[in-house]
């Protein structure tokens, strides 16, 4: 694993949002409750990296194997659950092809998972 930390002044998420964490690139959002402007964390399957943009501190970190990428994303959700936030779910942003990653690494209870289909739902 390697965790590389910046900073990213002045800024918000909407950068991650908008252009460096698409789904075109295979990024999908990490929500929870406390995601707001200044902050947001998104996760790639593919590359098995998290970032976490949080009031213009950055964390990346590129995990080695899909085993410490999952682990990882678990502990997101733990951490956020002991603090008592809570973990919403990962959002593949209508991409199948993130979807199946995620399911692949065995992250699949993990993904958003639609109360009821709506015209909106992907």
């Amino acid at each position: 694993m390697t965790k590389t930390n910046g900073l990213h002044v002045p800024g918000d998420r909407y950068v991650y949002d908008f252009s460096v964490c698409t789904p075109h690139f295979g990024w999908a959002q990490v929500d929870t409750s406390q995601d707001a402007p200044y902050f947001g964390q998104w996760a790639n399957p593919h590359q098995r990296k998290t970032v976490c943009y949080c009031e213009g501190d950055l964390t990346v970190i590129a995990y080695d194997t899909d085993e410490d990428f999952a682990a990882g994303l678990r502990e997101i959700k733990a951490w956020n659950e002991r603090q008592g936030h809570e973990f919403l779910g990962i959002d593949c942003m209508c991409r199948e092809e993130i979807k199946r990653a995620f399911e692949a690494i065995g992250l699949g209870d993990l993904l958003h998972q639609p109360k009821r289909r709506t015209s909106w739902n992907c």
